[in-house]
């Protein structure tokens, strides 16, 4: 398994190793012991998988607060996706900060996402599914979530905003200036 740290070191792109035949790949996606001893020591308790039928999709920007905060380990397992991770701890020196990388079922690429960011997507292809392990079980009472398109942010999304597809609950979320702090640094 490869584990290339990204501008903000704390989010981590995975590259597990394909061994490959006549017949395909196979792939070790996760190992505990592995990822242990690169530094992200994640607790997985759920696994989701969501299915985007067009391209220009967008999912996000979201997290979780206290008690559920979730890390993510994200993979793209069919199509391709535009991945996006957003700093939103007050105090770190990476505040309103991204990185962002494409995940797609050819490259098998996976994005590690602690708790404390903002995450999101947009599909590149039509026809894109995602699956996602997470560190807390999803809670409506925690959920919180940011403008896919904030301004303030200016992240470089690759569908234009005409054309971005998102859920009603996506399209109202507020900017990250008018959110209170969720996370500190």
């Amino acid at each position: 398994m490869q584990l290339e740290r990204l501008a903000i070191p704390e989010v981590a792109l995975i590259t597990p190793r394909r061994f490959a035949d006549s017949r395909g790949y196979f792939a070790e996606t996760w190992n505990r012991a592995a990822l242990a001893k690169a530094g992200i020591a994640a607790d997985f308790v759920q696994d989701n998988h969501s299915y985007s039928a067009a391209r220009g999709v967008v999912r996000g920007l979201h997290c979780q607060i206290e008690p559920n905060v979730q890390g993510k380990l994200v993979r793209c397992l069919r199509g391709a996706i535009w991945d996006v991770v957003v700093d939103i701890r007050v105090g770190s020196p990476s505040y309103g900060r991204h990185v962002a990388a494409v995940l797609s079922a050819e490259n098998g690429t996976q994005l590690w996402v602690p708790g404390g960011f903002l995450h999101g997507f947009c599909t590149l292809e039509p026809d894109c599914e995602v699956a996602y392990k997470v560190t807390a079980p999803y809670d409506s009472a925690a959920e919180r979530g940011v403008a896919w398109n904030d301004p303030n942010l200016a992240l470089p999304w690759p569908v234009a905003a005409d054309d971005a597809k998102l859920s009603d609950k996506d399209a109202a979320l507020p900017r990250l200036a008018e959110c209170p702090p969720w996370y500190r640094a």
